[in-house]
């Protein structure tokens, strides 16, 4: 590790030299003048800026999860879906297509590039155009047509795959900083490899016999594969290995004006 920068050395004349800004030159009748050689801040220079240490505790911040925030858990508190990872990040997801838009514009609004892969572009217009779509907001491609994202720690992308009962293998896949979100519509032949293959899981209501097959893909609990036919609209079960959380997806004023409230079936 080098060493720290200074300040220049005393002139060879045994003068000191000063700090750009620091004033007139010393009087060299008092004496050398002791120089300033941190960098940085000096400290509090008033009492306001101090805290005693009993009041340390008042100074405690709601820090949450750093990601999209989709909805309430149980208890009202946020829960945040992290899509923006330096790490292969894949979610799937069985639910409707309010919830997956819901998710993407989010997504957007946190500065993530969103670029959809689907065979029903005219579902997703309105969204396009009330982002505003392009390179910095969110992009609508045909299924096998997405192209490489250039994703980074700037400009994180979300790759949602909308591309029905059977989707493809995507040209497009996970990686750093570019997680991948698949909807699946209902439970599918395919939805098993899917899931296994998945970091996290989401449910939302499914038949009974659709139920049953999820939570032996699962693991579900028998009072959480019961629940998943009777869940409310807007309602979405999420599953990553031992971890289960209900969460509510409830839609602002804007996304109430622009995609309507929840709903289960397209």
């Amino acid at each position: 590790m080098s060493s720290p920068p200074t300040l220049p050395a005393d002139g060879a004349d045994g003068t000191a030299r000063s700090e750009p800004g620091a004033g007139p030159s010393p009087d060299p009748r008092r004496g050398p003048r002791r120089l300033l050689r941190g960098f940085g801040l000096l400290g509090p220079r008033h009492g306001a800026h101090a805290v005693a240490a009993a009041e340390l505790d008042a100074l405690a911040l709601p820090l949450g999860d750093d990601g999209v925030v989709i909805g309430v858990d149980a208890e009202g508190r946020p829960a945040v879906l992290g899509v923006n990872r330096p790490t292969p990040y894949d979610v799937v997801l069985i639910a409707g297509l309010w919830t997956a838009q819901v998710i993407a514009l989010r997504a957007a609004a946190t500065g993530a590039r969103v670029a959809v892969e689907t065979g029903r572009p005219q579902a997703w217009t309105q969204l396009v155009h009330a982002i505003g779509g392009g390179q910095n907001g969110l992009a609508v491609y045909d299924v096998g047509r997405v192209p490489p994202q250039g994703a980074s720690a700037g400009t994180p992308v979300l790759v949602v795959r909308d591309c029905g009962m059977r989707p493809p293998r995507g040209r497009v896949v996970s990686g750093p900083w570019q997680s991948v979100f698949t909807l699946l519509p209902y439970l599918s032949p395919v939805a098993p490899r899917l899931i296994r293959q998945a970091r996290l899981t989401g449910v939302q209501r499914v038949s009974p016999d659709e139920a049953a097959e999820l939570g032996r893909v699962l693991t579900l609990s028998r009072a959480e594969t019961e629940s998943l036919p009777t869940l409310a609209e807007g309602m979405t079960l999420w599953c990553a290995d031992r971890d289960r959380q209900y969460v509510m997806t409830q839609p602002t004023d804007g996304e109430n004006g622009l995609l309507g409230m929840p709903r289960r079936m397209d």
